[in-house]
């Protein structure tokens, strides 16, 4: 099965377009799935979960979220992900219904992750975001925390944004993180939403693991999707084109610590 999953077009109701749906019943991940939404304005989305909890990231545009009786009216903070404006989204726990109404166009990304557990439904402003700077070089990029795992309102899902520039790496140097061996590594799944500025451009990712058994390059365009469910996998940027991408990360246990691949990890001490 391949890892990478190409954008789709499909109306599934009026105004709401179907850009991705990847989840047990087309791929592998057991503890991560994602939907992409695009919302026209007054177009509504819903939908009850199961055994799943669930964060909505507004990626553009303006919604009304509601969920277990509460309402958040007028969220989103960007027309485009490429503002690099940390964005709203909201965190709804297992078993509850929850509507997205846009009040403009709009586009969503709604993150699974199957457990029993209950946590509260929140609003995760934007102005919580933890903004981070890594890396030099050619290995610079900027982080958007929406969910890491110092923040305790989930119990599986974390959630965080990238933008890579022009002739930049990301995940990089190339790092795993599918060894249950805490403390010094966590078993996390992993998928990677693609956006590129300008449209038409694209990025590579290589997914490969020690012994090679896995070992997919990719050549990722606009709002695809790859998923991780073991390995390195980092990310490269051509020159004259920027990326984003939203991870969904989710596992055993939620706190993120991953595994520097040896013979690269020199790039990291670099003067």
């Amino acid at each position: 099965m391949s890892l990478l999953y190409q954008k789709q077009n499909q109306e599934i109701r009026p105004g709401v377009h179907l850009i991705q749906d990847v989840n047990a019943s087309n791929s592998p991940m057991k503890y991560t799935a994602v939907k992409v939404l695009a919302l026209d304005a007054n177009a509504s989305y819903d939908e009850t979960l199961g055994a799943f909890e669930a964060g909505i990231v507004v990626l553009t545009g303006k919604v009304t979220v509601t969920a277990d009786q509460q309402r958040f009216e007028g969220i989103g903070q960007r027309q485009s992900v490429f503002d690099k404006i940390p964005t709203d989204s909201v965190y709804v726990g297992t078993g509850l219904p929850f509507s997205v109404t846009a009040q403009t166009a709009a586009k969503i990304l709604i993150a699974y992750s199957p457990t029993t557990t209950s946590f509260p439904v929140r609003l995760l402003k934007g102005d919580i975001h933890q903004i981070e700077h890594r890396g030099k070089y050619q290995n610079k990029r900027l982080v958007q925390n929406i969910l890491p795992d110092d923040l305790p309102f989930a119990d599986k899902l974390l959630l965080v944004e990238v933008y890579t520039d022009s002739g930049n790496w990301s995940s990089y140097p190339p790092h795993r993180h599918d060894h249950d061996n805490l403390p010094t590594e966590s078993l996390l799944e992993e998928i990677y939403y693609h956006e590129m500025q300008p449209k038409q451009g694209f990025v590579f990712q290589r997914v490969y693991t020690d012994d090679h058994s896995l070992d997919e390059t990719m050549t990722v365009q606009n709002q695809d999707v790859v998923i991780v469910p073991k390995g390195y996998h980092p990310v490269g940027v051509p020159d004259g084109y920027d990326s984003y991408y939203l991870n969904i990360m989710a596992g055993p246990t939620r706190v993120w610590h991953f595994h520097n691949a040896p013979e690269h990890a020199w790039i990291i001490d670099r003067k």
